[in-house]
């Protein structure tokens, strides 16, 4: 008689493996499906949201939210954290007024105090009273006689740095430095497939493609689900549908209907000229989807630096937002498919990543000189719902045993995980949950150096430098 498993889970992107490790934590079993050679081969991410200041549209609500799962997050995988600060400005051209980001950075000092109340462990941002800091124009005037710091220690010396490449001509004042810090999807990636494969309770099956899912809870049986791969039929009690912007297709197989977007988005990978100092992340903020569209500048290890520009010529694409009206099975246009299918083409590669230098250039002058320095990051998401602009969904449970994780942010996993055990607990599929504190044990076993090497190999398999898989200022141990 074949193994029957508590939870199935279709995809091992960030939601997959969290909510495997968490149903571990509680010696729950699952079986894990994941069509690629490693996990977390999603849409890339490079930004810990620690309270949502690259998206001045979103509503105070929202930012809390991605502050306090970031948190929860960054408690989780300390090793994926890059500890370096974000610089916000909005350039002269644009409808924001630093007054409107100010007044909600002062709502999320509030909030972050609140946290650290409840829980000493959240101060992962440091003191409240340092979350951010503002600069007036006289301020930059004075920090501008300072010379370039090699490595900052302090917000004054990350912003003495950036006087020095930024032309702040084009930036209203006052400008912010908030502490936002990177987050390392390679680093994440590398930590929770090894931890997995050391766990008793879940069965990873790399290189597996789900071909499709028959319900069977209409016959009584001790299992609710069968899941067809090449080779075999796995029977699960619940099923978790965490393939990402795939997640309609199970959907549809199974008539089942949901309202979300698919939208396909790319970061540009360069190579610039060693400069003296450290910088931070990089934000000019901007209208999403025009010309002006928001720019991103991310730092990482031996010069290399990553981009994002909200327009449809950089990161954004023509086609690349697909809504559902009455269709329930989203699709991309044959550029996009292609692109996602077998990679890019050089020519293109060339083509946008240096559209992205451009983009930057226009703060950073001499940014000009910055090279293509690898193929993009990317990749698709969904969005649940018909707004592109929400940013923090978590999971829907459209029928008995079933669960849909309807993540935009990486940040959300650990918040859906949670949801999805106490549906299981709920549904009667596990008799107890005992509360175990927020601390996984299987990733703290894993050691630095493993997540160091693992980490290289999975930059160097995907085509990117290996330098993308460290941090700029690593960790104390």
């Amino acid at each position: 008689m074949s193994k029957i498993y508590n939870v199935g889970i279709i995809g091992a992107g960030v939601s997959g493996v969290v909510t495997a490790l968490q149903l571990a934590k509680h010696n729950i079993d699952s079986v894990l499906f994941e069509q690629e050679k490693s996990v977390v081969n999603g849409p890339p991410f490079c930004h810990l949201h620690a309270g949502g200041n690259l998206y001045p549209d979103i509503s105070i609500e929202q930012c809390k939210l991605l502050m306090k799962q970031s948190i929860e997050m960054a408690r989780l995988f300390p090793e994926s954290i890059d500890e370096r600060p974000t610089f916000i400005s909005v350039p002269k051209t644009e409808k924001y007024e630093i007054a409107q980001l100010t007044k909600r950075l002062d709502a999320l000092v509030a909030y972050y105090t609140s946290l650290i109340a409840e829980d000493p462990a959240n101060a992962i941002l440091g003191k409240p009273e340092a979350y951010y800091k503002v600069y007036s124009q006289s301020d930059l005037m004075a920090l501008a006689k300072h010379p370039v710091v090699a490595v900052p220690k302090s917000a004054d010396q990350w912003l003495i740095n950036t006087l020095h490449l930024v032309d702040f001509n084009k930036l209203k004042t006052p400008v912010i430095l908030v502490q936002e810090f990177g987050w390392n999807l390679f680093r994440l990636g590398a930590q929770a497939q090894l931890a997995l494969e050391k766990s008793q309770y879940c069965d990873l099956k790399m290189q597996t493609n789900v071909r499709s899912i028959k319900d069977v809870r209409h016959k009584n049986l001790d299992h609710n689900w069968e899941i067809q791969t090449k080779d075999t039929v796995v029977k699960t009690r619940y099923l978790v549908n965490s393939s990402g912007f795939k997640a309609g297709d199970f959907d549809a197989s199974l008539r089942i209907k949901t309202k979300h977007l698919i939208e396909f988005k790319a970061a540009y990978v360069s190579k610039w000229q060693p400069i003296s100092g450290l910088i931070p992340e990089l934000i000019f903020h901007g209208e999403r989807g025009t010309p002006r569209g928001m720019v991103q500048l991310t730092p990482y290890r031996d010069h290399y630096y990553q981009i994002h520009a909200m327009t449809n010529a950089i990161t954004l694409f023509e086609k690349g937002l697909v809504k559902s009206d009455a269709e329930i099975k989203l699709e991309f246009d044959r550029a996009i498919t292609q692109k996602l299918k077998h990679g890019w083409e050089t020519n293109e590669v060339n083509e946008r990543t240096e559209k992205a230098i451009a983009s930057v250039a226009q703060f950073l002058p001499a940014f000009k000189s910055a090279t293509v320095g690898g193929p993009p990051l990317f990749g698709a998401q969904q969005i649940p719902g018909d707004d592109p602009s929400f940013r923090v969904g978590e999971v829907s449970f459209p029928c008995k045993t079933y669960a849909r994780s309807e993540i935009v942010k990486a940040s959300s996993a650990l918040t859906v995980a949670r949801q999805i055990m106490d549906q299981i607990k709920a549904l009667g599929i596990i008799s107890n949950l005992e509360k175990r504190g927020d601390e996984n044990a299987l990733l703290e076993s894993i050691s630095k150096d493993d997540i160091d090497a693992l980490a290289r190999r999975f930059a160097m398999q995907r085509g990117y430098p290996e330098a993308l898989s460290q941090l700029l200022i690593p960790r104390k141990s």
